[in-house]
């Protein structure tokens, strides 16, 4: 299944952006993950749902960003609130997996365009 990120744009700091994960086929049972990259800095975890809908965040987004899925839309959602600076990166969706330390890790190699998420002060 290939997962594309979109929604994203320029928003003030302490607003609010909702991103939208779409599949190309069924997500039911699927684990996945939001990313993110700001210049020079490595693609991060920022927020992941397993297939049965269990949540979770790193605390840098923890009580700001929710995430959630709309399996009969095939939709992984990322509402962002109360955005600051640090927040000012482009976005990608991905499967993950459960790796052999028990973190999350990409599932796929295969990325999409991402979206553009600019916090304005």
């Amino acid at each position: 299944v290939q997962l594309q990120a979109s929604g994203g744009g320029l928003v003030q700091v302490g607003g609010s952006l909702t991103l939208s994960c779409e599949a190309s086929e069924s997500t039911n049972s699927i684990a996945v993950g939001w990313f993110r990259q700001a210049p020079g800095k490595e693609r991060e975890l920022v927020a992941a749902i397993s297939g049965g809908g269990t949540p979770t965040y790193i605390r840098a987004v923890r009580g700001r960003f929710t995430i959630s899925r709309e399996d009969a839309k095939n939709t992984v959602n990322l509402q962002m609130d109360d955005v600051d600076s640090e927040d000012t990166a482009v976005y990608f969706c991905n499967k993950v997996t459960v790796g052999w330390n028990g973190a999350y890790q990409p599932g796929s190699d295969y990325w999409g365009q991402g979206t553009q998420v600019t916090v304005s002060s």
